[in-house]
């Protein structure tokens, strides 16, 4: 059952993220040959109008299939006529949508919780004594962090939401962070704060202070859990381009739905296995669309940078040139597939 939701989840970012380049290019008045939802061999087609509909059986990819991508065409409609802001309307479509699927689900989530999470400090652990004085035993406290001191700073890294707190702290090999906050309405850094509950073993040992749940605070958390997200891919492909982490933390579609199956099987209930769910949806689709725009040949990024060279030069690459370097990419895309769903296998078995 696991795999099956994960599957469906993977399903319906695939499809948002091409009906994305489908609709736009429908509205450039851009002709689509192809609109398809997986990858490999298909198992339905349904022709309508000019465009094939199509469900293939690895639930993978998909993609759009304009006239004129990739060959020449003397068809006005085709994608090479079209204007270069029209073909890169197009080309960030896809990310466009998965950025807004992330948005929504985000809004979903947040609107399951009673109240709202905030970064401001909202208590420590401690016991009252017979003096009235309280007696703290958090070392976040002991180390300068105080009662409604906004966090805005770990190490440097902005901190938008709880989410940003985890990531540093879970990631963080540190025992004494630099900490910037904002306490009362001036900004204040601290050296040498501690975190890490040492009873629990938890991640940070301080409360934060929540808010009430309306319409106008539930938007504005998702937009900061949004920014949080979006955070943690962006420093997770920079650990990982210099070296800082580690490759068998990285997941490729066979890691991720084994992810997702193992917590829909450890939920303790159907809200729970929901909720967790919903807040998967939102990484992984937050995730695909900031890959999908990395200038990497074979992905939308390479060819929005194609678009950009295009308007400097005055002239479009030859298709050539642009057939080898995503040639190119589309190898490498494939090795690194290869490389990381061994790695999903190995990392399954043992």
């Amino acid at each position: 059952m696991g795999i099956i939701i994960a599957l469906l989840i993977f399903g319906i970012i695939i499809t948002v993220h091409e009906f994305g380049h489908f609709a736009v290019a429908k509205l450039c008045k851009v002709k689509v040959l192809e609109f398809s939802v997986g990858m490999g061999p298909k198992l339905l087609q349904k022709q309508k109008g000019e465009t094939k509909y199509s469900l293939r059986l690895l639930p993978v990819g998909g993609f759009c299939q304009f006239e004129g991508e990739d060959t020449a065409s003397d068809d006005p409609r085709s994608y090479s006529k079209a204007p270069v802001w029209k073909r890169m309307l197009i080309l960030f479509a896809g990310a466009g949508m998965n950025f807004v699927l992330g948005f929504i689900t985000l809004i979903i989530m947040l609107s399951m919780f009673t109240s709202i999470p905030t970064t401001s400090v909202g208590g420590f652990y401690g016991e009252e004594l017979s003096s009235g004085k309280i007696l703290y035993y958090s070392e976040s406290y002991h180390t300068g962090l105080r009662h409604d001191d906004v966090i805005k700073k770990i190490d440097g890294i902005s901190i938008y939401t709880l989410l940003d707190i985890d990531f540093v702290q879970s990631t963080s090999k540190k025992q004494k962070h630099e900490i910037v906050v904002e306490r009362g309405g001036e900004e204040l850094v601290l050296s040498d704060v501690v975190f890490r509950d040492r009873r629990n073993g938890s991640v940070y040992d301080f409360g934060v202070e929540y808010i009430e749940k309306t319409p106008g605070s539930v938007v504005k958390a998702s937009g900061n859990f949004f920014r949080s997200m979006g955070h943690i891919v962006v420093i997770s492909l920079k650990q990982l381009i210099t070296g800082k982490a580690e490759t068998e933390d990285i997941q490729g579609p066979v890691g991720v739905v084994s992810t997702i199956s193992q917590t829909t099987k450890q939920s303790e209930s159907a809200g729970d296995a929901f909720f967790q769910l919903v807040y998967l949806t939102s990484l992984i689709t937050i995730n695909l669309g900031i890959m999908n725009l990395l200038p990497i040949p074979g992905l939308d990024g390479c060819k929005l940078l194609f678009c950009i060279v295009e308007i400097f030069r005055g002239k479009p690459l030859k298709p050539e040139h642009e057939g080898y370097v995503t040639l190119a990419g589309v190898v490498i895309l494939v090795g690194l597939m290869i490389f990381v769903t061994f790695n999903d296998i190995v990392r399954l078995f043992s």
